[in-house]
């Protein structure tokens, strides 16, 4: 069980580097990583221009298993938790917000959904 958790637990952390890598060639610029709060984890926080983009992680076996999780994002507990990121870095608060995810799957190129769900109560600062 722990044996299984360990491999999870690295799986994640290589999607989350491939992700950041996929959004670094699209000319982003990642502010942060694996953000833990008290209300919730951004996996990446990342700039373009005048947009701070909140970005969910999503790594799966097979691309079927990563349109399921796809659908399970709780948007709620990621605007809790861009709320307390902004709180701590209140020089992007009059920046755009934007929640996106990326997907990824073995042998395939990452999906990249932007305006995943929307931003507008996101503390404005």
């Amino acid at each position: 069980m722990i044996e299984r958790r360990q491999q999870a637990e690295r799986y994640g952390r290589k999607s989350e580097r491939l992700a950041e890598l996929f959004l670094r060639i699209k000319f982003y610029r990642i502010l942060a990583r694996r953000v833990k709060t008290p209300v919730g984890e951004l996996d990446l926080v990342a700039q373009r221009g005048n947009q701070i983009i909140f970005v969910e992680v999503k790594a799966r076996r097979g691309r079927g298993a990563l349109y399921m999780a796809l659908e399970q994002i709780k948007p709620h507990r990621h605007r809790r938790a861009a709320q307390y990121w902004l709180a701590k870095n209140e020089q992007y608060a009059s920046h755009q917000k934007q929640f996106d995810v990326i997907g990824l799957a073995p042998w395939r190129w990452p999906i990249h959904i932007q305006n995943t769900f929307m931003a507008e109560d996101v503390y404005e600062g």
